[in-house]
């Protein structure tokens, strides 16, 4: 985490029912190999940080990354995730991650602790509230989509957990069975697409603030008293919360657009009208091709992508065909925008003033 940035409360509580453990021994065959955390330094500076990190990706580790797009994407080999990693290694790896923003390991035949293992060197693991997960090890979410089970509404762009008030700053997936046609993920760099808006629309959008909510997940609660019940429980915990438009990238520095059309309800202050066109506007920019990097899965691939500047979508063009996958997701900070955030008597105009900011008016029945 950067210097002065709030830390977070840990992940929700997970009421919901729980997938089985993983058993072939071809998937997830956990085992006891020893980890160590690795957690960079608390007081050097987001520039200090990443000429840290930039140094030691080229002196120190034998690491050799391969970039495979022109904005993100890169393939990072000579790297054996089934064994403990040592210092130079993972601040490579964190080097690569801040620079191409999506790295592909190839051929890494990992089990569920070696890939949770390879997590908590960037971080805490945390407990994904509405997914799939792991009965025994609820950090590991399990997707095994197939006939009968098929897969959730990940097909629209998003970063992860916006709807937390700290999301993810990163998730590794690992792939175990791929379906023979179909089943990949796009990402697309969220640095790219700022710095691809006019100095106008920089400017309009610096210092704005969007609610975030985990709405696409409301409808996993069933419509009876019992649901409803465990959906106002979820609501409580995980209460709307806001975050800049603008995000800086706590190690780059660099600025990225940080609002999706998954999780993403409106600009806060901001007249109705205006705040849907606006956001309808910045969630069309993952539509620009040269900022997109899709990946074809192969079995055994594990792919670290940066939540704090990319969005991701997956492809749902393989059902029933089964499409086996782990993740683990790390814990983030608490986004940081640019400028003074904006006042709402500069987003909006009323026709007359707000009925709840009269003294004098007249009190409602909802008051009493």
């Amino acid at each position: 985490m950067a210097p002065g940035l709030p830390s977070c409360r840990a992940s929700g509580r997970r009421d919901a029912d729980q997938l089985p453990v993983i058993a072939p021994a071809d998937t997830f065959d956990a085992d006891n190999i020893a980890h160590s955390n690795y957690k960079t330094a608390q007081t050097v500076t987001p520039e200090e940080r990443m000429a840290e990190l930039v140094t030691v990706s080229r002196t120190d580790a034998p690491l050799k990354v391969r970039k495979l797009g022109a904005f993100l994407g890169a393939e990072v080999t000579d790297i054996d995730l089934t064994r403990p990693l040592d210092d130079p290694t993972v601040k490579a790896v964190d080097a690569a991650l801040v620079a191409h923003e999506t790295l592909v390991f190839p051929r890494q035949t990992i089990s569920s602790e070696d890939l949770k293992r390879f997590g908590r060197y960037f971080g805490e693991l945390t407990v994904h509230p509405f997914s799939t997960n792991a009965a025994e090890t609820p950090e590991l979410i399990v997707y095994d989509n197939k006939e009968g089970n098929p897969p959730a509404a990940t097909d629209i762009w998003h970063s992860d957990e916006t709807f937390r008030e700290c999301p993810p700053m990163g998730t590794m997936l690992c792939s175990k069975i791929i379906p023979e046609i179909g089943g990949d993920t796009c990402f697309h760099s969220m640095t790219a697409a700022y710095e691809g808006l006019s100095d106008r629309m920089q400017h309009f959008i610096s210092g704005l603030e969007a609610v975030h909510d985990f709405k696409p997940f409301k409808a996993l609660f069933a419509e009876t008293e019992e649901g409803w019940r465990k959906l106002r429980h979820f609501e409580e915990i995980y209460r709307p919360v806001t975050h800049p438009v603008v995000r800086v990238h706590p190690v780059s520095g660099k600025k990225a657009l940080f609002v999706n059309p998954q999780f993403t309800l409106f600009i806060k202050g901001m007249e109705e009208r205006e705040s849907r066109d606006l956001l309808q506007m910045l969630f069309r920019v993952t539509t620009v091709l040269e900022h997109q990097y899709r990946h074809r899965w192969e079995p055994n691939m594990v792919v670290f992508w940066d939540n704090r500047s990319t969005q991701h979508a997956a492809v749902h063009d393989y059902y029933p065909q089964r499409r086996l996958m782990g993740r683990v997701t790390i814990k983030g900070e608490r986004p940081q925008g640019t400028g003074e955030v904006a006042k709402v008597s500069e987003l909006r105009r009323f026709k007359m003033p707000p009925v709840m900011s009269l003294k004098g008016r007249a009190i409602r029945q909802h008051e009493r």
